[in-house]
């Protein structure tokens, strides 16, 4: 437990040998009267490749001391690990191997409620994203749409993704919106059709997912969230690298701001290229075809462009280089 204000650890426990958390998660759960306790699930003897491991723990625990200390109530062992952990309506989703499994909080115990049929490699990611429905990040196979069907008790995946994406990072945009991250360095923003909200048969196909918008950061992205940094700033995608690096994907809000984006990036792909020679389109579409985004770094070199060459640039976008520079620092300005 930290305090982040004061940059201080104010509980710290440690696990039995060869035994590693991999997944956290707050749950109010409605047997502790909405009371937040904590659930780390953990892999016993894990083996990356191959991969292997003998099963994994569950550890609930209740927060004592005002939240300085945690006090353990029990354990759950698992046949996989449990990768990815969830809060559902007062109850814990988990994501043990291939298995979304529903659970309940027990006196000596989690409770088995209800089990999805197993998904193609291992659960990456669990978004809640309304009442009774959830997003499903599959390690290998992308995003999977989930629907919690409360009378039967049982799970019913709706939609899924036409490609297969080797998912590292996800966040829900909204109800019918996520945007994930695979390991290869692309960011894609994916949106369920509005045909696939009605439910369909179970022995029927599942609907397809549209691709929104689809970028190569060019290093793999471990972190996606959508914030505000500030109250007065929109709200941006903000994401991490392994390598250290941070940054924001601002949706545009004008149609006119997104045609001086696009004409500007056009022009300086010729009027800034890269110093390895390497064309910039061609790099920013390496896995998949870049689609509705613009390379924000790129545009920010106009400001280092030549005056004559500024001047013919923006003659050609019908603005002035002043105008062109006032509109990429008010698009700045947004995020901070």
């Amino acid at each position: 437990v930290l305090d982040a204000a004061a940059r201080a650890s104010l509980c710290a426990l440690e696990l039995p040998e060869n035994e590693a958390a991999l997944s956290v998660c707050a749950v109010p759960f409605r047997d502790l009267g909405g009371e937040f306790a904590v659930v780390v699930g953990s892999a016993v003897r894990l083996s990356l490749h191959p991969r292997d491991s003998d099963g994994g723990v569950l550890r609930v625990y209740r927060l004592a001391d005002q939240g300085a200390r945690l006090d353990l109530l029990h354990e759950t062992r698992t046949e996989d690990v449990p990768y990815a952990l969830a809060a559902f309506e007062g109850r814990l989703l988990a994501g043990v191997g291939r298995v979304l499994r529903l659970y309940e909080l027990g006196k000596k115990r989690l409770l088995r409620r209800c089990e999805a049929p197993p998904f193609p490699v291992l659960v990456q990611s669990i978004l809640v994203v309304s009442g009774d429905k959830l997003v499903v990040g599959d390690l290998a196979e992308s995003f999977h749409w989930v629907r919690y069907r409360s009378a039967e008790n049982s799970f019913h995946v709706f939609a899924d993704d036409t490609t297969p994406r080797w998912l590292t990072a996800a966040c829900a945009l909204d109800a019918n919106t996520v945007a994930g991250a695979d390991k290869f360095g692309n960011v894609v923003v994916l949106r369920l059709p509005a045909e696939a909200e009605a439910d369909v048969d179970d022995e029927g196909d599942p609907a397809k997912a549209e691709e929104i918008s689809s970028y190569h950061v060019g290093e793999m992205v471990v972190s996606l969230h959508k914030v505000r940094l500030s109250p007065a700033a929109h709200e941006v995608i903000l994401y991490a690298t392994n390598l250290g690096a941070v940054g924001a994907l601002l949706p545009v809000r004008s149609r006119d701001d997104m045609d001086l984006l696009k004409h500007l990036e056009m022009h300086l792909r010729q009027e800034a290229q890269p110093l390895c020679g390497r064309d910039h389109q061609f790099f920013r579409s390496a896995f998949f075809p870049v689609k509705d985004t613009t390379d924000g770094d790129l545009c920010e070199q106009f400001g280092t462009l030549a005056v004559d060459t500024q001047r013919a640039v923006a003659e050609e976008l019908d603005r002035t280089p002043a105008e062109v520079l006032k509109k990429l620092e008010e698009l700045r300005s947004c995020m901070l």
